[in-house]
């Protein structure tokens, strides 16, 4: 099936959202808040999810079908990160951002 130009712009900013709060977040509100935050594993998760959702983001904007393979990893990364995020606490807009970028790229990713 083919996505709207909507839906598939809806994604693109859904990742580029997702990319630049993950990132924001681990560079300054994890580092300056230490602790838990600054665990190595949390951090690196972080850091995968912000390049996931780049790289989705970039894919979708060329128009390859391989959007598809991209997507469907970066909602699994999404969610990894949003559950880690909200067991480390206090990322409100880190846990959000990825469960939307989340849902839109699993349904870019299930072809719907």
């Amino acid at each position: 099936m083919t996505h709207s130009t909507n839906d598939m712009q809806a994604c693109i900013d859904a990742c580029l959202a997702c990319y630049r709060t993950c990132l924001s977040t681990a560079m300054h509100h994890c580092l300056e808040a230490g602790g838990p935050h600054t665990e190595p594993a949390h951090l690196r998760l972080m850091a995968a999810c912000a390049e996931i959702c780049r790289a989705s983001a970039h894919i979708m904007l060329t128009g390859s079908d391989a959007h598809r393979h991209s997507c469907a990893a970066c909602a699994e990364i999404c969610a990894a990160c949003s559950r880690d995020c909200e067991r480390v606490g206090g990322m409100d807009a880190c846990v959000a951002a990825c469960r939307d970028c989340e849902r839109l790229c699993r349904e870019m990713g299930a072809g719907r």
